[in-house]
């Protein structure tokens, strides 16, 4: 909800609720995000915020020219654009922001760093399916020893069942790290351990309105639907790494890198359109990506 001068924030983890005139990591909320996994927060960005952060994504003619798809085993794909450095423009802004940045600094209890950024598009009526898995499933192999890292994911669009939402198991970031191979078409967590882990935990759907975002656990089992609405659905996502978790492997997401945090209102402010150094990458890099997905072309 925004007001003239002030937007309220609110949290949640779809059962609890609580409201603040400011983001601020409360212990309420802290616990909140060390019981579930995660937490929703309302408006973390505004709508000015949005439609400044979609115009770039939908006229910079370089993120257009990055972006490549990814099959779902199912005859659809979901496009994605997907970057290594925050970078100076409006995007990289919103990524070193105190709301989002500092944010996740609270809620790990220390220094982060930018580990990658990416824009994941679900076209209307053809945007494919994401298999369940765990971010760590992938970042595990990376040489990040522990799983000290977390995800902002935050609606462009209404994000709805009908549009292939977030749907995430709450709790589930307790259970460690699960086996992660080849589940139709991409890398998926291990489809058996899923199943029982369904009967135990309660299954969300993280329905968001533009501007609203999930902070998770990269051990929270997460995953979304096909689009089957004649309604597109984008989605910002910003991935970080604890400072003290530095990967131990050269690999196609970037070791410890100091991030310099910006003030919220650096996001309004910026004018800056140069997306140099920014360290795109392109499908084969792609932390889900199966070799194997391109014999169903």
């Amino acid at each position: 909800m925004l007001c003239v001068q002030l937007t309220i924030f609110t949290w949640t983890t779809i059962k609890h609720r609580r409201t603040s005139e400011d983001l601020e990591v409360t212990p309420a909320m802290l616990k909140d995000f060390q019981e579930a996994g995660y937490v929703v927060v309302r408006n973390m960005l505004s709508a000015p915020e949005v439609e400044k952060l979609k115009r770039e994504f939908e006229e910079n003619d370089e993120f257009k020219k990055h972006t490549f798809n990814i099959n779902d085993g199912e005859h659809a794909k979901m496009m994605q654009v997907c970057w290594n450095y925050p970078g100076n423009d409006v995007s990289g802004m919103v990524a070193r922001s105190e709301k989002y940045a500092g944010t996740c600094e609270k809620l790990m209890g220390g220094e982060i760093y930018h580990y990658h950024s990416k824009v994941m598009k679900k076209e209307a009526l053809s945007g494919g399916r994401i298999c369940w898995h765990q971010d760590y499933g992938y970042w595990y192999k990376s040489g990040n020893l522990f799983p000290d890292m977390i995800n902002i994911f935050t609606a462009l669009d209404p994000c709805t069942r009908e549009n292939g939402c977030l749907q995430v198991l709450e709790g589930s970031h307790k259970c460690g790290r699960i086996d992660h191979a080849p589940v139709g078409g991409q890398v998926g967590a291990d489809l058996e351990r899923v199943e029982q882990l369904l009967k135990k935990l309660e299954h969300h759907y993280v329905e968001m309105q533009p501007g609203d975002a999930i902070i998770f656990h990269c051990n929270l089992l997460h995953v979304s639907s096909k689009n089957t609405s004649p309604h597109r659905r984008w989605a910002f996502a910003n991935a970080y790494n604890m400072a003290r978790n530095n990967s131990v492997v050269d690999h196609h997401h970037p070791k410890y890198n100091k991030l310099h945090k910006v003030p919220n209102s650096a996001i309004l402010e910026c004018q800056n359109t140069d997306l140099s150094g920014k360290g795109f990458l392109d499908n084969t890099k792609a932390d889900w990506y199966d070799p194997e997905a391109e014999k169903d072309e």
